[in-house]
């Protein structure tokens, strides 16, 4: 009887685990939207535009597509896990989701409001670390939820490339030119 009370045997109830998932990528969704580069912050849209970006850098609206459905598979994987029998591994995975989905609005806060390249560039490097982590921690609890953190690592690959190429190619335009 003392078992059950200290490890339940199920996981959080279906509306707590969505509440949660809501109330996490909410607050993650409100950060990154205040740091868009878009028309309601013409400084940002401004800088923005005018760094000298690689080649194979998308177009804006490939980042407004990438964004919303790697998110979306985040918050599946966080409800899943959510949802799983307590545990250490399943509260390890649902650490590292929380981390990362912070980390999302962190990177948006240092790459466009603050301006901070070399930073972004090494949140980011970070980021691909602690998600791979997620997908291994998630995958030993639920495999779905783990294999939903795959694609956001590998966007993780390509965006640490992307903005470490930024960085380079804009030594004058970081946080210190501000």
């Amino acid at each position: 009887m003392i078992a059950a009370r200290t490890q339940p045997a199920t996981g959080l109830s279906l509306v707590a685990a969505a509440t949660i998932v809501a109330g996490v990528m909410g607050v993650s969704a409100l950060v990154g939207r205040r740091n868009a580069p878009d028309k309601s912050h013409p400084g940002i849209r401004g800088w923005y535009r005018r760094l000298d970006k690689p080649s194979f850098t998308p177009p804006d609206a490939a980042f407004g597509a990438v964004w919303p459905a790697l998110e979306a598979s985040l918050a599946v994987g966080g409800y899943r896990l959510l949802r799983a029998p307590a545990s250490t591994s399943r509260n390890l995975g649902v650490g590292l989701w929380l981390l990362n989905t912070g980390m999302i609005g962190g990177w948006t806060e240092l790459f466009f409001r603050k301006r901070a390249l070399g930073a972004s560039t090494a949140a980011s490097a970070m980021m691909m670390g602690t998600g791979a982590g997620y997908v291994v921690a998630a995958s030993r609890v639920d495999r779905p939820a783990g294999l939903l953190g795959v694609p956001f690592v590998a966007w993780l690959g390509f965006a640490t490339l992307l903005a470490e190429q930024v960085w380079q190619r804009n030594p004058d335009r970081g946080a210190a030119a501000a």
